[in-house]
C-alpha cells in the first residue's frame, strides 16, 4: 500500500471512529497525518492541504457582492433531447463522473473508462480495467475528442500474493473509446495534482516524483519535462493555460514557497515571487493563485494569500474552519458547510464573508465519515447545488444565500461506515443535475420558480 492509500486510511478512520458517541475533532486528522511525516509533502501536495481539505475548483467569472437583496436565480431549463432518467452502473460509475458537452465520462469497478449519454443515460463504450478497478480516479478531463483518465498497471504479484500497485495515465478516443496512448506514473497518486491540461499539452508527474513532463494530447510523447532538486517539493496548478509550480524545502522546519512559471511550450522555468512560508494551493482562477500559509492545528486564524500571474501579493486573515462536511474553491469564492449544516460563501478577492446560512440538507450523523459531495455552481441560473448522503438536494442563490430549491434522490440503504473508494457527487449538464453516489446515477431538473 503507497503512502497516500495509507494516508487516506488514516483519515477515513480517524473521521469514522465515534468515542463514547464523539467523534474524533477534525484537526486530528491531520495532526496524526502530519505526525507520519512531512517528507511525503511531495507526494500527497494538493491531496492533504491542511486547511480542510479544500481542493481547486472549476474556473467562473462571478459579480456582484453578495448584499443584493433581491433573488438572482432563474428557473431552470433542460437541454434538448433530455429526460429523466436513472441508472445502477456501479461497474461503470463507481468511481466518479465528469461532465463534458451532452457526453458524461465515468469510471467503476469494471471499467477505467465509459461513456454515457448525459441526456438519456444510454451507455456508449467502455474500456475494461487493466486489473482492479479500486480507488477514486474518475476521468479528470477532456479536450479535443480526447478523455483522459487513470487505469492500474499491468498486474504483478508479489511473493506474498499481494498484487504492487501503479498507475497509469491514459488518452481515449471520446467518440469510439479506444485507448490511444498510456505512460507510467511513478505513484499511485490520481488526485488533482497527478496530471492535468495544460496549453498543448497534458502536464504530468511522470517519469519521476521530481519530474513534470508535458506530454503530446495525441500521441503521449514527451515534448518537454522539468525536474526540481531532491529535498524540494512542488505543487502544481494552471492559470490560463500556463503551468506554475509552488515549491519548498521538503523538510520539517518551515520554508518560503517560490512560485515558479513554466512556458508550456518549452518547459523553461522564471521565478515570478517568493511568498512568505510554507503554503498550501487551495485553488486557481483564470490569473490567479489561492494559498493558504501552513499552520499549527492549534492556530485560530490562517493567513490567505492570493497571487496574481504577474507576482502581485495580496494576505488576509480569516478564522480557521474546522468540522468543515465540504469544502471547494470555485473561481475566486471559498464554498464551505460546516457540520451543524451552515454553508458560506467567502470571497478570496475581498476578504469578505457574502453569506452564511442553513444548507438546507440532511449531514451525517456523529460518528460517521460521510460528508456531502463537493459543491456546483450554476452561474446562468446563479445557484450553488448540494448534495447530501442521504440523498436530500439544495440549491442556494449565489448571490444571496436564499434557499431557491430542495430535492431528493434514492440513493439506496446506507451501509454500517465507511467503504473504500466510496464516492458522492452533483454534476451539472446545462441546468440539469446529474448525482451520482456509489455508482448510482440520477438525472433531474430543478425547478425555479421566479
Amino acid at each position: 500500500m503507497t503512502a497516500e492509500r495509507v494516508e487516506e486510511k488514516v483519515r477515513e478512520t480517524l473521521r469514522s471512529v465515534a468515542l463514547d458517541g464523539v467523534r474524533a475533532p477534525e484537526d486530528l486528522v491531520e495532526q496524526v497525518v502530519r505526525r507520519r511525516g512531512r517528507r511525503r509533502f511531495s507526494q500527497a501536495a494538493g491531496a492533504a492541504v491542511a486547511v480542510a481539505a479544500i481542493t481547486a475548483g472549476a474556473v467562473f467569472g462571478f459579480g456582484g457582492t453578495g448584499d443584493s437583496p433581491e433573488r438572482s436565480a432563474r428557473p431552470a431549463a433542460s437541454p434538448e433531447g433530455w429526460r429523466p432518467w436513472q441508472a445502477d452502473v456501479p461497474e461503470a460509475g463507481g468511481r466518479g463522473c465528469l461532465v463534458d458537452g451532452s457526453a458524461l465520462y465515468c469510471s467503476g469497478s469494471k471499467y477505467d473508462a465509459a461513456k454515457f449519454d448525459a441526456g438519456t443515460g444510454k451507455r456508449l463504450w467502455t474500456v475494461k480495467v487493466n486489473r482492479e478497478g479500486d480507488g477514486i480516479d474518475r476521468p479528470f478531463a477532456v479536450r479535443d475528442g480526447v478523455v483522459y483518465a487513470y487505469r492500474n498497471h499491468t498486474a504483478k504479484n508479489q511473493p506474498d500474493g499481494d498484487y504492487m500497485g501503479g498507475t497509469d495515465l491514459m488518452a481515449v478516443d471520446a467518440d469510439n473509446g479506444d485507448v490511444l496512448w498510456w505512460v507510467k506514473m511513478p505513484q499511485d497518486d490520481r488526485t488533482g495534482q497527478a496530471a492535468m491540461l495544460i496549453n498543448g499539452a497534458v502536464l504530468a508527474n511522470t517519469p519521476s516524483l521530481r519530474t513534470l513532463s508535458a506530454l503530446d494530447p495525441r500521441t503521449g510523447k514527451e515534448k518537454w519535462r522539468h525536474t526540481w532538486d531532491r529535498g524540494t517539493a512542488c505543487q502544481r496548478a494552471v492559470l490560463g493555460g500556463v503551468p506554475h509550480l509552488l515549491c519548498t524545502r521538503d523538510t520539517d522546519e518551515p520554508h518560503d514557497t517560490d512560485v515558479i512559471r513554466l512556458d508550456p511550450v518549452t518547459g523553461d522555468a522564471t521565478k515570478v515571487t517568493t511568498v512568505p512560508g510554507r503554503q498550501q494551493l487551495l485553488g486557481a482562477s483564470e490569473d490567479q493563485l489561492f494559498l493558504a500559509r501552513d499552520r499549527a492545528v492549534t492556530d485560530k486564524n490562517m493567513l490567505l494569500t492570493t497571487v496574481s500571474s504577474s507576482g502581485e501579493q495580496t494576505s488576509r486573515t480569516r478564522r480557521a474552519d474546522t468540522g468543515l462536511a465540504t469544502s471547494e474553491v470555485v473561481g475566486d469564492r471559498l464554498i464551505t458547510v460546516n457540520r451543524q449544516g451552515r454553508a458560506s460563501v467567502y470571497s478570496l478577492t475581498t476578504g469578505e464573508t457574502l453569506w452564511s446560512r442553513p444548507v438546507g440538507i440532511e449531514l451525517p450523523g456523529k460518528g460517521r465519515a460521510r460528508g456531502i459531495a463537493a459543491p456546483v455552481v450554476s452561474t446562468g441560473q446563479g445557484v450553488v447545488y448540494f448534495f447530501g448522503p442521504t440523498g436530500d438536494l439544495s440549491g442556494l442563490d449565489l448571490r444571496t444565500g436564499e434557499q431557491v430549491w430542495r430535492g431528493h434522490v434514492d440513493t439506496g440503504e446506507p451501509g454500517p461506515g465507511p467503504r473504500p473508494g466510496e464516492t458522492s457527487q452533483v454534476l451539472l449538464y446545462g441546468d440539469v443535475l446529474i448525482t451520482q453516489k456509489d455508482g448510482r446515477l440520477v438525472s433531474l431538473l430543478p425547478r425555479i420558480d421566479d
